[in-house]
């Protein structure tokens, strides 16, 4: 999994200093004030040296080309630009190779990058960043204005004219070269110094990470306004990987021994240095999936993160690996994939070391996706024949009371009143004459023209809409919940005030007003079919209405659940009715009939039974759930107040995933692409 191809014992402890490492070579410093540049693809070359420096080198990096291979190094003295394949023609003609000097006396440079296309170089020095030419000594620019010290910048790759710095003062600006000023500049991240800045092209988007662990993600439109796209705490990703770990090798049967408290070490997870890591491989079908994931290297390993989902697919931690030469890192270099292989180089925090690291990406896939298929909202196969879905409400016959007797004879024509035929009436003088001059009310057109408005599409490329249609205020009634019918023709509202108000799409007429809640409704939910409607409350309890009818057709009362009703709605077609009340998810069959007898009116002629009823996995209650009813699903999705998320698979009746900490607080909203 993670191959040492090449161990250096430095002269010097260079942890903290920035490394160079491309597909081809990777470059150490020697004594200070030499480098040594090895070819990781031959390692039995002899390195090529270089010479120039009089001060300490601080920080080295390659260029962003395939050829030619420029490398850059700096010192208190110089910046130097070399380019390595001149370099050793040099050697092989024996002539000393030199370098290109393109700075001089800029102080202790932290940092080096160049340009995506090689022709500038931006140092960090304190807390400026110095834009220099890469093929003479030049200045092209000189932007300040961080209150720490700079630690990193970075080019964009789509616009050459900007720039992003981060800081110790925690902190990151986007700069516009042109005019040397201000695009962006960001609050006060986290309580600790930023360290490492990766742009994602593909997406247009910043990634930044800090000394603890945490990883933010923003967007960079083109008016350069940031926004915040995910935050990740790696060291909380890790905790949830490991029980899911733990969950996978239980359920297959295998028991992990559990390391004993007194050797458990809660340790940082500095974001040393970050890339993109992807690959291209064959699956079964053979069709070729491409996947790609940010790599993060750190001071106990490396990590791979799922940008799409904000998890971790897998850690490879240096522990796990005795044979490598390193046990912790300090500085981390790394290269694109190249040959389907991507090569790290490594410098020890404790010891004067440096490690040449491969890793293929594909053998990362193979353990990534080790756990088994993932779940999807549209089944795969039908319900197991044990599943709660194919619960049925057995429906009793009706009690026909016999006949004795028999039928009882009638005459042919038995009516009491016959109507007469009209023969005895006067004959019609005046023939039927229809009306041609009806002419449509203007008020009718109008309204059938604002629905039609309505219920246009939506332009897929325009932006979300900002501006207010229509605007209804109900004084003194809170809303706590609302939902759109599946046609969008009418509008179910849940107020504060313990009623339902049903509306029509436009809001232009007065609402019909259902109530009978003790308490505040907390869930509305339509059927399927639209000839139904539910309402939960805190009272808990549950009613079914139909429309024009006063009174609902289904009260479930408050003596079956011992707690307020969090949500609830139609599922599976309108086969069941979903609900969740404490730590419990109750699934009912029911029968509605709508009939009523005016004698025993208040009698319910509907039923329901309960199918089954699942509990979550911490015991915590539930604060919202999702499932859908717009087509056969087995996925219903389970928020509790703990902040986590759970995944039920309703075919089998269990919990089939759990995100634990998935929020800062509880969530009260959740939903699907229905």
């Amino acid at each position: 999994m993670m191959v040492e191809k090449l161990s250096l014992t430095c002269d010097r402890l260079i942890s903290h200093r920035q490394l160079a490492c491309c597909h081809s070579y990777c470059v150490i410093p020697l004594r200070c004030k030499e480098l040594l540049v090895y070819n990781h693809v031959d390692t039995e070359q002899e390195p090529l040296l270089l010479t120039g420096h009089h001060g300490d080198i601080s920080a080295m990096a390659f260029g962003k080309g395939s050829k030619p291979i420029l490398l850059c190094s700096a010192s208190a003295d110089y910046i130097i630009v070399w380019d390595i394949e001149l370099c050793l023609r040099r050697r092989r003609e024996g002539i000393v190779a030199a370098g290109t000097v393109i700075g001089t006396l800029l102080g202790e440079v932290v940092h080096l990058s160049f340009c995506f296309s090689d022709e500038r170089v931006a140092a960090c020095s304190g807390t400026t960043v110095y834009i220099l030419s890469s093929k003479r000594q030049d200045m092209i620019s000189m932007v300040t204005g961080h209150l720490g010290p700079l630690t990193a910048a970075e080019f964009c790759p789509w616009n050459k004219e900007i720039l992003v710095t981060i800081s110790e003062d925690r902190t990151f600006k986007v700069w516009n070269l042109k005019t040397e000023s201000v695009y962006y500049q960001s609050f006060v991240l986290s309580a600790s110094p930023l360290l490492s800045v990766f742009f994602l092209e593909e997406s247009r988007q910043l990634i930044t990470g800090s000394t603890n662990g945490e990883v933010w993600c923003f967007s960079l439109p083109d008016d350069h306004t940031c926004h915040l796209v995910t935050k990740m705490d790696i060291q909380k990703m890790q905790k949830r990987h490991q029980r899911h770990q733990e969950t996978v090798a239980q359920q297959a049967g295998v028991m992990h021994e559990e390391q004993p408290d007194t050797y458990k070490v809660e340790t940082s997870i500095p974001i040393l240095r970050m890339a993109l890591c992807s690959s291209s491989t064959d699956t079964d079908d053979e069709q070729k999936r491409d996947n790609s994931w940010l790599c993060i290297g750190s001071s106990d390993g490396l990590y791979l993160v799922d940008l799409a989902t904000s998890e971790l697919l897998t850690a490879l931690h240096f522990k796990d690996y005795p044979s490598l030469s390193i046990t912790v890192a300090g500085s981390w270099s790394i290269s694109p994939v190249w040959d389907n292989s991507m090569v790290f180089l490594v410098s020890s925090l404790f010891t004067p070391c440096v490690v040449l690291l491969e890793v293929s990406p594909c053998a990362l896939l193979g353990r990534t996706w080790a756990g088994g298929e993932g779940l999807s909202v549209i089944p795969s196969s039908p319900p197991l024949l044990e599943s709660p879905l194919n619960a049925e409400l057995k429906k009793k016959e009706p009690n026909c009371p016999k006949k004795k007797g028999g039928v009882k004879e009638q005459p042919l024509v038995f009516h009491s009143k016959v109507k007469s035929s009209g023969y005895t009436s006067s004959p019609r003088r005046t023939m039927f004459s229809p009306k041609t001059n009806v002419q449509k009310t203007p008020c009718a057109t109008k309204a059938n023209k604002t629905i039609g408005c309505l219920h246009r599409n939506y332009p897929v490329d325009s932006a979300a809409p900002n501006t207010p249609h229509i605007q209804l205020s109900i004084a003194n009634k809170p809303v706590y919940c609302f939902q759109y019918s599946g046609d969008g023709k009418q509008i179910l509202c849940g107020l504060g005030d313990n009623s339902v108000l049903v509306y029509k799409s436009s809001l232009t007429s007065s609402p019909a007003v259902y109530t009978g809640h003790d308490k505040a409704v907390s869930s509305v939910g339509w059927s399927h079919n639209r000839q139904w409607w539910l309402s939960a409350s805190e009272d808990r309890t549950l009613r079914i209405w139909t429309h024009g009818n006063a009174e609902p057709v289904i009260t479930m009362s408050d003596r079956i659940f011992s707690k307020p009703i969090r949500s609830a709605q139609f599922y599976y077609l309108d086969k069941f009715l979903l609900l969740a009340s404490g730590h419990s998810l109750y699934l009912y069959l029911y029968n509605l009939d709508s009939t009523r007898d005016n004698i025993k009116r208040y009698q319910q002629r509907s039923v329901v039974k309960l199918a089954s009823c699942f509990e979550t996995t911490s015991a915590t209650d539930i604060t919202a759930l999702s499932a859908i009813n717009d087509f056969f699903s087995y996925i219903v999705l389970v928020c509790g107040s703990d902040r986590s998320i759970q995944l039920f698979d309703m075919n089998k009746g269990t919990v089939a995933s759990e995100l634990l900490d998935a929020h800062s607080r509880a969530v009260h909203c959740i939903t699907q692409n229905k």
